[in-house]
Formats: structure tokens, C-alpha cells, sequence
């Protein structure tokens, strides 16, 4: 007896088309989970089995997502910067052109502030880990960062123009003093205690006029 084999010959959905693999579905959770775990232990401290049984899978899967911890450290951090990147640029923009520079130095380090202390254990994480990771990671993001501080020279170049920093504040000097101060808050202040505006009121009132 001849066997007849039948062949599907309908067209079959190119890759994009196709649903996601249960595997593929899972990126953003083990992102979610390494930024929280980077955050609170830091990137030396936490290990891809660390996240890996957080997320419910084996060390070794997550290597179909990332080829090692640095690569998956590379993109948390590189959000974390993203997010901050967007939320100050965002908040200043808001404002519109004609706003006292006042008002939009306090604006952009109120957004700052909130993103790294409330919203986004990316940005947390990015702070957190940057000084620790390897060489390679911290020339992968400093683009990034450099893009980041970009927004905040802009903004105290122009507030120096228009004399509205304190008198005898360098704007390069202010810059390196505001990011660190904020960057450092998160080694110390509690977000139980509500959004932190005494801290924003202290250092509008300390660069600016």
C-alpha cells in the first residue's frame, strides 16, 4: 500500500507575526526583578541565580535572554538613566520656555528625586551599582550619562546667563554638587516619609537666587 502524505501548504506567519515564546514573554520580569534586586544589594552582591529564583526560572535559563550578568546589568542601568534622562527633560519642557529659570531648576530636581527615590528602581539601581561594575559596562553607558548631564549643563548655562544662580556659583561646580546630592539621598532618605520636599526647597534655595 502506497502511503499518501499530506503536506501543509499554507502560507506559514513570518517571525513578527508569530505569538511570543513563554520565554520571550519573560524579559521584562527578569529586568523588573534584577532592577530590585541591584537596587537593594547592589551588583556585586547579587547573582543571576539570586534573580533567576525570584523570577521562577534556573540560572541557566536566563541565558536565552542574556549572555551573562553584565549584559543584563548593562540594560537595567541603561534604563535607569533613560527613565531619569526623560522624566527631567520632561518636567523642564513642561514649563515652557518662558518659566522663571527658578522654577525650572526646581522642576528638573524634583523629577530627578522622584524618579530616583519613588518611581523607578532602574534609575535606583543605575546610581547604586554604576561605581562597581566592570570597566566595560561603565564605558557601554557612559554615553548615556554623558547625554543626561547634557540636560542639566543646558539648564545651569542658562540660569548663569540670566544671573539666576546664587552669586559667585560656577554652573559646572553647581551641576557636580546638585547630582551628587540628589544621587546621595538615596542612601538616606526614607520614601515612607512622603515626597521629599524640604530636600527640594533646600537646594533651590541654596544654587539659586
Amino acid at each position: 500500500m502506497t502511503e499518501t502524505i499530506t503536506r501543509d501548504l499554507r502560507p506559514r506567519p513570518r517571525a513578527e507575526e508569530r505569538p511570543p515564546k513563554r520565554a520571550e514573554a519573560s524579559r521584562q520580569q527578569i529586568l523588573d526583578v534584577a532592577a530590585s534586586l541591584f537596587r537593594a544589594r547592589g551588583y556585586t552582591e547579587t547573582s543571576l541565580r539570586d534573580i533567576g529564583a525570584q523570577v521562577g526560572m534556573k540560572a541557566g535559563s536566563l541565558y536565552y535572554h542574556f549572555a551573562s550578568k553584565e549584559e543584563l546589568a548593562a540594560e537595567v542601568l541603561r534604563i535607569g538613566v533613560q527613565r531619569v534622562h526623560e522624566a527631567v527633560a520632561s518636567a523642564v519642557a513642561g514649563l515652557g520656555p518662558e518659566a522663571p529659570m527658578k522654577a525650572r531648576i526646581e522642576a528638573a530636581i524634583a523629577a530627578h528625586l522622584e524618579t530616583l527615590l519613588v518611581e523607578s528602581d532602574y534609575t535606583s539601581a543605575h546610581i547604586r551599582c554604576f561605581p562597581y561594575v566592570p570597566p566595560s559596562l561603565k564605558t557601554e553607558l557612559s554615553q548615556a550619562r554623558r547625554d543626561y548631564e547634557t540636560v542639566w549643563r543646558g539648564l545651569l548655562d542658562e540660569a548663569s546667563a540670566a544671573k539666576a544662580l546664587a552669586p559667585g556659583i560656577d554652573p559646572e561646580v553647581a551641576r557636580l554638587a546638585i547630582l551628587g546630592a540628589l544621587n546621595w539621598s538615596l542612601e538616606w532618605f526614607d520614601p515612607a516619609r512622603g515626597r521629599p520636599e524640604e530636600l527640594i526647597r533646600t537646594m533651590v534655595a541654596a544654587f539659586t537666587r
